[in-house]
């Protein structure tokens, strides 16, 4: 697979921490941030989707209305409060 190259400014510990990792996972630089960073964007795109989702089914009708959603909470949080 072709690969293309990023350049990103960042703080001078976090490449000492980047550098560290390598170090402790006999693993290069770039590996350390090319895997953190597709775990960030495969957990953000997952949210992504998660959301799209939940307004869909929103716009379908599904769902809670949220002041009932609040009056079961104060219900219970009432409830939990007179035990």
């Amino acid at each position: 697979m072709a690969q293309t190259s990023i350049t990103i400014r960042t703080d001078p510990e976090l490449v000492d921490k980047v550098a560290a990792l390598a170090v402790a996972m006999d693993r290069t630089r770039n590996w350390v941030v090319e895997d953190a960073l597709r775990q960030y964007v495969e957990s953000q795109a997952w949210q992504v989707e998660g959301i799209k989702d939940a307004m869909a089914s929103l716009d379908q009708g599904e769902g809670v209305d949220h002041d009932d959603v609040m009056a079961e909470m104060d219900a219970l949080l009432t409830g939990a409060g007179a035990t």
